[in-house]
């Protein structure tokens, strides 16, 4: 049985009951408005260069989604700094502007003008991968009195005394792992076992302390690029692992008036929104991807969710797209020499289900976070569009949940990448032919190892229909970099 044949039947429209749906009706959000309420959320291909700038691979990606015309197609999250993160787009400096200017205006023309393009826009703290044991003790641990005290129990006194700092370092290597780790402070343990991690309460870090004055000017001065690149807005990444986010944690125990209470953790976001409104102004649409529910202990939940998002949008914010989990804090521990990532635990399978961890399926799963969300908006007074997302994949799924109030657009990740053409076939009465994501997650398998990710399906008669060597490849030759026409 092929890996499609297991999912559920589904109905397509015809043309006409497609182009009298609400799916494919007009919305106002914000500064514009979108031909249909089709929504292609933000994904990372790694196909920008080492440098963050747009490259062929990053115009032919975008350009490949826009020729399916969907109503939002948002670029992909994008530095706000001007440091390296490896093939991540920038846009922390007026340098990347040409290369954005570039794909804003292929997105127009690949889609006839229709699609309406944004850019998720991030900050993220450090992160380093897990280090070898030798390496981690050997060199990056910074040794105290009260390292030398807990060794003096397994070696002696009088030798854990007298040891200089490289033969200290050398007796803690001898022991067995699990006395090592007893040596260690918890955050210790925490760099040799998952790699080092900032976080926005490691406020003894400087630049982590000053994060509230300078989030702003970064965020505003990314949005002001993001104009003048011609994006009809921009959408502040307030959701997963990141920066941001964790602003609005109910982890966030910053003791400087930005974190603790509900009302001191959106302090933050809300300032970075209203830099960002300040530099753009109210003709420049600027909304954020926000957490519907954290997934972790301790973690905010879908009332903190609902509370934020209606206090953003009585601020002004233009649009809220609603996700859910993806979080360090109960990621898989990575293998020694790679970096720990937000979606390999429970909260990480949350946000992108898959259809083996959900018996009954994931399709719609997070859609009462988004109505939850939405309806808490609307009690606030506020008309301010939702997104909702979380395996759509059928035009009776996605129009049932704007006709009972789940959200106002549909987003979908994988089903798009499966077949970017799947909203222009609907519309079409072409549902017959959409090549429908299967949801095993191997695109977020090769997004993990920060390769240019692909779908699986893409590959079928690869080898055949590419006998020419006319198909773009991946870099390792193997897989097609782009879906079938």
């Amino acid at each position: 049985m092929r890996p499609a044949d297991k999912l559920p039947p589904v109905r397509w429209p015809s043309r006409e009951e497609a182009r009298a749906s609400r799916l494919f009706s007009p919305i106002r959000i914000g500064s514009f408005t979108a031909a249909t309420r089709t929504w292609v959320p933000a994904m990372v291909p790694w196909r920008s260069d080492e440098e963050g700038f747009v490259t062929r691979d990053v115009l032919d990606w975008y350009g490949r989604f826009a020729a399916g015309r969907p109503g939002v197609l948002v670029v992909e999250a994008t530095g706000i700094r001007d440091v390296p993160s490896g093939p991540l787009l920038r846009i922390g400096d007026d340098r990347f502007v040409p290369g954005l200017r570039d794909l804003v205006a292929l997105v127009k023309e690949r889609s006839g003008g229709e699609t309406r393009v944004l850019i998720q826009i991030i900050d993220f703290l450090s992160i380093r991968r897990r280090p070898a044991k030798k390496a981690y003790i050997g060199r990056y641990l910074r040794l105290t009195d009260a390292h030398r005290e807990r060794l003096a129990q397994h070696v002696g006194e009088a030798r854990a005394s007298a040891a200089s700092e490289a033969e200290l370092r050398a007796l803690m290597l001898t022991l067995p792992h699990a006395d090592l780790l007893a040596l260690l402070a918890e955050r210790e343990v925490e760099d040799l076992e998952r790699g080092y991690r900032e976080r926005i309460t490691d406020v003894h870090l400087p630049h982590v302390r000053d994060l509230p004055q300078t989030l702003p000017g970064l965020f505003a001065d990314a949005a002001e690029r993001a104009r003048t690149a011609g994006f009809d807005g921009v959408e502040l990444h307030y959701a997963h692992a990141y920066t941001m986010a964790s602003f609005l944690s109910k982890l966030n125990t910053r003791t400087d008036g930005c974190g603790g209470t509900r009302e001191n953790r959106i302090r933050v976001p809300l300032a970075v929104l209203r830099a960002v409104r300040e530099r753009v102004g109210a003709d420049f649409t600027v909304g954020c991807r926000l957490l519907g529910d954290e997934v972790i202990d301790g973690g905010s939940r879908i009332d903190d969710a609902s509370w934020f998002s209606a206090e953003l949008a009585c601020a002004g914010l233009d649009f809220v797209s609603v996700s859910k989990g993806g979080k360090f804090e109960d990621a898989k521990q990575p293998k020694v020499g790679e970096a720990i990532y937000p979606y390999t635990g429970p909260s990480g399978h949350e946000c992108m289900p898959t259809i083996k961890l959900v018996p009954s399926g994931p399709f719609g799963r997070n859609l009462p976070l988004s109505r939850a969300i939405r309806e808490a908006v609307r009690a606030a007074g506020c008309d301010t569009p939702i997104v909702g997302a979380g395996a759509i994949n059928s035009f009776d799924l996605a129009e049932a949940a704007l006709t009972h109030g789940d959200c106002d657009l549909v987003a979908a990740a994988r089903q798009s990448l499966a077949d970017p053409d799947w909203w222009l076939k609907m519309r079409a009465g072409r549902g017959a032919d959409v090549r429908r994501c299967i949801y095993t997650n191997y695109c977020e398998a090769l997004d993990q190892r920060h390769l240019q990710v692909t779908c699986q399906l893409w590959d079928r008669d690869f080898e055949r229909e590419d006998e020419g060597g006319g198909i773009a490849r991946s870099h390792d030759g193997k897989r097609r970099l782009l879906p079938p026409p």
